[in-house]
């Protein structure tokens, strides 16, 4: 006997599809009437980021009436809608033996001067190389960190920023050190060259940043959209057409220094994203 699709009004007991198999079939409720595909997805299956959900009905994993949509196509009642889960990235760090530059170690943490040209983490296909792969090479027990391919990691720096970072090797380090940055407890400085000089010697630049409308992996100031983001800086020496700046951010955006400088017209020398 076919069974039907569940709609909205049974119970969700068929759970998600396995990844790489048969879709999961659903047939849309009465009440849904104009919501975004992305949206009905995140409501039904909670566990999955809307991020991820989109970036799989943009990879065509999620069809609607038997057509690929595109995450802001609106569903209506007794539409059809067919997800297949990809299958999921190995969870799996590669120990590589990269050299660390150990400033302090106990029990509890690490903490160790980052070099430049290194990602803290495996992201968007870089999965090695990265400042994680060689903490999994030097030690044995990391906090869960961040998530995902995130082991140990309590803050981030830019790729080509170099400086003191703090690793968790247990999630109880991990809890205390993540509450006092959400708290600011932490204070931070920065050193960057950056082009020109400005005509305040030190200043507070408050302006919110948010993802560039159109290049996802950059930022930008977004007045309306953006979160609060604040930096103060102060000159502290000036060169012909170049200035040493200490930056003191308060909040901790991604990109922040670097797009806050730019904002200023005075971005970071060899800055290749928003010099």
């Amino acid at each position: 006997i076919p069974m039907s699709p569940p709609s909205d009004s049974q119970s969700d007991a068929s759970g998600l599809p396995e990844p790489g198999g048969e879709p999961l079939t659903l047939r849309v409720g009465s009440s849904i009437k104009e919501r975004r595909i992305d949206k009905y997805l995140h409501g039904r299956f909670s566990n999955l980021s809307r991020r991820f959900l989109q970036d799989a009905i943009k990879a065509g994993a999620v069809k609607v009436n038997g057509k690929t949509v595109k995450p802001s196509f609106k569903l209506g009642p007794a539409d059809v809608v067919e997800l297949t889960l990809p299958e999921p990235p190995s969870k799996d760090i590669l120990p590589e033996d990269i050299p660390l530059n150990v400033i302090y170690e106990d029990d509890e943490i690490i903490i160790l001067n980052k070099q430049p040209g290194i990602l803290v983490h495996p992201a968007r296909g870089n999965t090695h190389g990265t400042l994680v792969n060689a903490l999994a090479f030097y030690c044995d027990t990391l906090s869960s960190g961040l998530g995902e391919f995130r082991p140990g990691i309590v803050h981030r720096l830019d790729k080509n920023t170099t400086g003191v970072m703090v690793v968790a090797k247990n999630d109880t380090a991990q809890w205390k050190i993540a509450g006092q940055f959400e708290r600011r407890q932490v204070n931070k400085t920065y050193l960057a060259i950056v082009h020109g000089t400005p005509d305040l010697t030190r200043d507070r630049i408050n302006a919110p940043l948010g993802v560039h409308p159109r290049m996802r992996e950059k930022y930008a100031i977004r007045p309306d959209t953006g979160k609060e983001s604040i930096t103060f800086y102060e000159v502290l020496e000036s060169f012909r057409g170049f200035s040493l700046m200490k930056m003191t951010p308060k909040t901790g955006r991604t990109h922040q220094i670097r797009v806050h400088l730019s904002y200023l017209k005075h971005p970071i020398v060899a800055d290749d994203m928003y010099g």
